[in-house]
C-alpha cells in the first residue's frame, strides 16, 4: 500500500480549494472566484502600551500583534503570561521587523 503524504495545504481529504471544505455559501463562492487582495502594512511599526498588554500598531493604526503582560507576580504564575518588562522588549522587536527585512 502506498504512504501519502499530507502537507498543511492538504485538508483531511486530499488537496482541495479552502472554500470546499465547509458547505457552498455564496461566500464560499465568492471567495473562490475573488481571491484577497495582498495586505500591506506600511511602516514605521510603533508600539503602544494598555493597561494589560503592548500593542504594535502600523502607520494606518491596524493593530498587527498584542504581547500580555501581568504586574502581580502570584497571578502571572498561575496564568503563565509574561512580565511586563519581557513584553515590552518583544513588542519593541515585533515593531523593528520591517526595518530588519529591508537589511537582508
Amino acid at each position: 500500500m502506498a504512504e501519502r503524504v499530507f502537507s498543511p495545504e492538504m485538508g483531511r481529504r486530499g488537496a482541495r480549494p479552502h472554500a470546499v471544505l465547509y458547505p457552498l455559501t455564496r461566500r464560499a463562492v465568492i471567495k473562490r472566484a475573488m481571491p484577497e487582495p495582498e495586505r500591506h502594512f506600511l511602516p514605521p511599526w510603533s508600539v503602544e502600551e494598555l493597561d494589560s498588554c503592548f500593542v504594535v500598531k502600523d502607520r494606518n493604526g491596524q493593530a498587527l500583534a498584542y504581547m500580555y503582560f501581568e504586574k502581580e507576580p502570584r497571578r502571572r504564575f498561575r496564568r503563565e503570561l509574561l512580565t511586563r518588562d519581557e513584553a515590552q522588549r518583544i513588542a519593541a522587536v515585533f515593531a523593528k521587523l520591517p526595518e530588519l527585512l529591508k537589511r537582508s
